[in-house]
Protein backbone atom coordinates (compact mmCIF):
# COMPACT_ATOMS: atom_id res chain seq x y z
CA UNK A 1 0.00 0.00 0.00
CA UNK A 2 1.40 3.71 -1.07
CA UNK A 3 -0.13 6.38 1.02
CA UNK A 4 -0.66 9.86 -0.37
CA UNK A 5 -1.84 12.94 1.20
CA UNK A 6 -4.16 15.84 0.36
CA UNK A 7 -2.93 19.08 0.52
CA UNK A 8 -4.49 22.71 0.15
CA UNK A 9 -3.73 24.17 -3.47
CA UNK A 10 -5.55 27.50 -3.42
CA UNK A 11 -9.38 26.91 -3.13
CA UNK A 12 -8.87 23.65 -4.10
CA UNK A 13 -7.21 20.31 -2.69
CA UNK A 14 -4.27 18.02 -4.37
CA UNK A 15 -3.33 14.60 -4.20
CA UNK A 16 0.91 14.96 -3.60
CA UNK A 17 1.75 11.30 -4.93
CA UNK A 18 5.23 9.47 -3.89
CA UNK A 19 7.92 9.09 -6.03
CA UNK A 20 7.11 5.48 -5.66
CA UNK A 21 3.42 5.90 -6.73
CA UNK A 22 4.60 7.97 -10.10
CA UNK A 23 6.50 5.30 -10.94
CA UNK A 24 4.31 2.16 -11.16
CA UNK A 25 1.98 4.54 -13.23
CA UNK A 26 4.42 5.57 -15.66
CA UNK A 27 3.93 9.30 -14.84
CA UNK A 28 5.81 12.59 -14.08
CA UNK A 29 5.64 16.00 -12.66
CA UNK A 30 2.86 17.59 -15.11
CA UNK A 31 1.36 14.85 -16.73
CA UNK A 32 -3.02 14.01 -16.16
CA UNK A 33 -3.90 11.06 -14.54
CA UNK A 34 -8.11 9.96 -14.20
CA UNK A 35 -9.91 9.01 -11.70
CA UNK A 36 -12.24 5.83 -12.67
CA UNK A 37 -15.13 5.32 -10.40
CA UNK A 38 -15.35 1.68 -9.44
CA UNK A 39 -17.31 -0.04 -7.19
CA UNK A 40 -14.70 -0.15 -4.43
CA UNK A 41 -14.41 3.78 -4.67
CA UNK A 42 -11.80 5.08 -6.91
CA UNK A 43 -9.27 4.63 -9.23
CA UNK A 44 -6.01 6.80 -10.35
CA UNK A 45 -4.79 5.71 -13.56
CA UNK A 46 -2.95 7.36 -16.39
CA UNK A 47 -5.00 5.62 -18.31
CA UNK A 48 -7.40 8.02 -20.46
CA UNK A 49 -10.55 5.63 -20.39
CA UNK A 50 -12.79 8.04 -22.99
CA UNK A 51 -9.37 7.99 -25.59
CA UNK A 52 -9.70 3.81 -25.28
CA UNK A 53 -13.31 3.90 -26.60
CA UNK A 54 -13.12 6.77 -29.51
CA UNK A 55 -9.97 4.18 -30.28
CA UNK A 56 -12.31 1.31 -30.57
CA UNK A 57 -14.78 2.63 -32.19
CA UNK A 58 -12.55 4.03 -34.76
CA UNK A 59 -10.38 0.59 -35.96
CA UNK A 60 -14.77 -0.61 -35.86
CA UNK A 61 -15.00 2.08 -38.68
CA UNK A 62 -11.62 1.50 -40.47
CA UNK A 63 -12.47 -2.40 -40.56
CA UNK A 64 -16.16 -1.56 -41.93
CA UNK A 65 -15.05 1.18 -44.74
CA UNK A 66 -11.44 -0.87 -44.75
CA UNK A 67 -12.68 -0.86 -48.99
CA UNK A 68 -12.94 3.00 -49.69
CA UNK A 69 -10.07 3.75 -46.91
CA UNK A 70 -7.99 2.14 -49.29
CA UNK A 71 -8.89 3.83 -52.70
CA UNK A 72 -9.08 7.10 -50.87
CA UNK A 73 -5.37 6.22 -49.88
CA UNK A 74 -4.52 5.86 -53.87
Amino acid sequence: MIKAKLTAIGNSTGVILPKEALAKLHTEKGDQVFLVETPNGYEITAYDPDFERQMKLGKQVMRRYRNALRELAK
